[in-house]
């Protein structure tokens, strides 16, 4: 039974730490927040003890840890918990700072301890067996992708403040996404970015709109999309032509009920927020975290992608001030 500590008792805390308890291999031993009573609340939903970080990364019974604080403190945590002996699970991104990632990278090589990052879309049912098709060869050589990420409503601005924008917080999944789907890392990344859905997030230095073109090495092409606001719901789509046919992967409605009347053709819209969007995604995501602890095989997501995926943010969001395209090498 994998003893595990969760560090981190937010909102998305509260999703972790159900899949943790729900898995049959692994249990809850110990929460942490930088508030208390977060800590608290959590722990005793689910039968743990409220604990420090300090007393649950010298715990030995702790097999474990799961990172879901903020993101400034992602890299100091993935470096305390390996030296402690821990394996672990960390939220997206590795931090804000490319340069700090990198640090925490070579500091984590040397400890011999398991990382995954926590790109849970890798694990969707449906981008699963988009990937699983792409790999059979069932589409030849995938030439064109495109990825399609809008969110409902936008954020508080308070939390884009500190959320170290669009690129590094929202649109990083796409770039972990292409990269899972194309096999790689582009040669160049041009961007273009926006504020049109909110003056005040234009205001705080980010970006609430904007489209990324991906430049590979062999002429490939991969354009991604991402809006802070979807009025009709949480816009998650895949597109991806191959040399012989095309991949999709459509939306999740909130039913199946389509209306056909003399008026015209309805259905439903897709669902409104990313938890019930990417549930089963959070649940697979930790069965893989565990299959690998148990049976010593490497992570699915690692540190490594990790970095590479901030990696295309940064030029991403040099190239959105610069209006220039920028190499990726240059980064």
């Amino acid at each position: 039974m994998l003893g595990v500590g969760l560090l981190g008792a937010g909102r998305i805390g509260f999703v972790h730490a159900r899949t943790i308890t729900r898995h049959a291999d692994s249990t809850l031993v110990a929460v942490s927040d930088f508030v208390p009573d977060n800590a608290e609340r959590l722990a005793a939903q689910y039968g743990a003890t409220a604990r420090t970080t300090d007393e649950i990364l010298a715990d030995a019974e702790i097999d474990a840890v799961l990172i879901a604080t903020s993101t400034d403190t992602h890299s100091d945590l993935i470096e305390r918990a390996t030296a402690a002996g821990k394996a672990v699970l960390c939220e997206k991104p590795v931090d804000l700072s490319l340069e700090r990632a990198q640090r925490c990278l070579a500091a984590t090589r040397g400890t011999g301890q398991p990382v995954m990052i926590g790109f849970n879309r890798r694990f969707d049912p449906s981008f699963g067996a988009l990937k699983s098709a792409l790999d059979a060869g069932e589409v030849g050589k995938p030439e064109l992708l495109s990825l399609t990420s809008f969110d409902p409503a936008p954020p508080p601005v308070s939390y884009i403040k500190v959320s170290g924008g669009l690129f590094r917080d929202m649109m990083i999944h796409d770039f972990d996404m292409a990269n899972f789907l194309m096999g790689g890392a582009p040669v160049s990344v041009s961007a273009t970015g926006s504020s049109v859905v909110d003056p005040e997030i234009g205001a705080s230095g980010d970006v609430d709109t904007a489209v990324v073109t991906l430049s590979y090495a062999d002429g490939r092409i991969a354009v991604i999309k991402n809006s802070r606001r979807a009025v009709y719901g949480y816009d998650q789509r895949i597109e991806l032509l191959g040399s012989e046919g095309l991949l999709q992967a459509q939306n999740i409605a909130e039913n199946t009920v389509v209306k056909s009347t003399a008026a015209g053709v309805t259905g439903a819209r897709p669902v409104l927020f990313f938890l019930e969007r990417y549930m089963p995604a959070y649940a697979a995501e930790w069965e893989a975290f565990v299959t690998a602890i148990n049976s010593g095989a490497a992570m699915p997501v690692t540190l490594e992608d990790g970095v590479a995926a901030l990696a295309m943010a940064e030029a991403a969001t040099r190239s959105a001030k610069s209006g220039q395209p920028v190499r990726l090498a240059d980064v």
